[in-house]
């Protein structure tokens, strides 16, 4: 079995979760997500936990019963608490700002960039170079971080772009530091 699908999953209170087929639909206090799993694959809820098994042992079940443990663990999470990350923009001028869900971003180009947030995240903005974005949805929340950072992610040399909050950029040194000085 899978070392990470043999794990049961904690449900937290106020989550209800229910398989209909091969349809998982996860109901919590802060919303509802729905995820088809592979066939093969059963979920038995009893009390608290959630258990994760397969029916056989050919590849594409062994492949399936983590990824569905790690989905349902995530789902659980994001219906009770909820997901956030925070991107930070560095760089002079680099300015984000938040209009609804529309977010312009200032990263040293001729323009602003203009992105869209997708239905489900929610966004806010600090001090215009600290964003916050916050989803029940982890997968979702996670693709649009990486949207925005590859909008002007960190140049190795002076460190300048759009990075994680605690993302460590490791620094080149430049032509004139290498040569040493005469």
């Amino acid at each position: 079995m899978s070392r990470l699908g043999r794990i049961p999953v904690k449900v937290p209170k106020g989550v209800k979760i229910s398989l209909n087929g091969t349809n998982l639909l996860v109901e919590g206090p802060k919303g509802k997500l729905t995820r088809s799993i592979p066939p093969g694959i059963s979920i038995v809820v009893e009390g608290e936990k959630a258990t994760i098994s397969r029916s056989g042992d050919d590849k594409p079940a062994k492949a399936a019963h983590g990824l569905v443990r790690a989905l349902l663990a995530n789902f659980c999470k994001g219906v009770s608490e909820g997901f956030s990350k925070t991107l930070v923009s560095v760089g002079v001028g680099y300015r984000m700002a938040l209009q609804g869900s529309k977010l312009n971003v200032s990263a040293g180009f001729s323009h602003p960039v203009v992105f869209d947030l997708p239905q489900g995240v929610s966004g806010k903005v600090d001090d215009q170079t600290k964003l916050t974005l916050s989803s029940i949805d982890r997968e979702i929340l996670g693709l649009t971080c990486d949207k925005i950072r590859s909008i002007r992610p960190p140049e190795p040399y002076k460190g300048k772009g759009i990075r994680y909050e605690g993302e460590k950029i490791q620094l080149k040194e430049g032509k004139a530091a290498g040569k040493g000085a005469k």
